[in-house]
C-alpha cells in the first residue's frame, strides 16, 4: 500500500486553518486612548466656552488615569483598582485642589456602577480605526447613555474605569451625562497602546488637599 506524503497530509489542514475567521480580540494593560470632547449643540455658550476641550485615558494594570482639560478648569482622576482607592485633582485658574475617595467609598461607586445594563444594537461605526458597535448604558435610576465600543482590544483590568466594568470591550465613543441633563461626547482619535510609563500615575505636586464636602462648596 502506497504511503501519503506527510506533506500532502498537511496541505488539507493548512487550507481549512486558512478558511477559518481569524478572531483580532487583543486583552491589553496598557493603553493611551486619546479623545475629543464635544458639548451638546442646544448648550451654545457651553459649547463655545469648552471649545477644544479634551481627555486622555492612561491604563498600565491595575492603574489608571483620566485627563480632563476643558479649557476653563482641568481634572485628573487617579485610579488604584488593586488598593481600592482614587485621587481626584482640580485645576481652576492655578487654584490646585486634591481630594482622596476612600476604600469605603470607593466600593460604593463599583456597586452603583456594576449595575449598568448595556444593550447591544445593530449600529456600528468606525472609530480611531477600530470597528465599534453601538450599546445603550441603562443605570440604575433608568437613565441612559450611548456607547460605541471594540471588541478588538479588552482591558486586563476591568475596572479601569468603572462605569465601562460590565461592558465587553473598550469604548471609543460615549455620552458623558451632565448635572443639568445634557450630554457631552467624548470620540477617541487616536488609540497607542504601547507601554505607559510609570511616572504617569505620580501624584503632581502644588496640590492643596482639602475634603469632598470642601469641594462641594467651591463648586458652588
Amino acid at each position: 500500500m502506497r504511503k501519503m506524503s506527510p506533506l500532502r497530509l498537511l496541505v488539507p489542514v493548512l487550507i481549512l486553518a486558512a478558511s477559518l475567521p481569524v478572531s483580532a480580540q487583543r486583552t491589553i494593560s496598557d493603553a493611551r486612548i486619546s479623545y475629543k470632547v464635544e458639548m451638546p449643540p442646544e448648550q451654545l455658550q457651553m459649547e463655545a466656552m469648552f471649545a477644544g476641550s479634551s481627555m486622555t485615558q492612561y491604563i498600565r494594570g491595575d492603574l489608571s488615569r483620566v485627563d480632563m482639560n476643558f479649557n476653563v478648569v482641568n481634572y485628573i482622576y487617579l485610579v488604584n483598582s488593586q488598593k481600592e482607592d482614587m485621587i481626584t485633582l482640580m485645576d481652576n485658574h492655578g487654584d490646585k485642589y486634591l481630594i482622596r475617595t476612600d476604600k469605603k467609598a470607593y466600593e460604593a461607586d463599583v456597586k452603583k456602577f456594576a449595575s449598568i445594563r448595556f444593550d447591544d444594537q445593530s449600529e456600528t461605526r468606525e472609530i480611531a480605526g477600530y470597528k465599534c458597535r453601538k450599546s445603550i448604558g441603562t443605570m440604575a435610576d433608568g437613565a441612559t447613555f450611548e456607547v460605541f465600543y471594540t471588541t478588538d482590544i479588552v482591558p486586563e483590568n476591568p475596572y479601569y474605569n468603572r462605569r465601562f466594568q460590565n461592558l465587553k470591550g473598550i469604548p471609543l465613543e460615549y455620552e458623558i451625562p451632565m448635572k443639568s441633563g445634557a450630554k457631552m461626547r467624548a470620540i477617541a482619535t487616536q488609540v497607542d497602546l504601547s507601554p505607559v510609563p510609570a511616572s504617569v500615575f505620580d501624584v503632581p505636586k502644588g496640590y492643596r488637599e482639602i475634603t469632598a464636602e470642601e469641594l462641594k462648596k467651591i463648586r458652588g
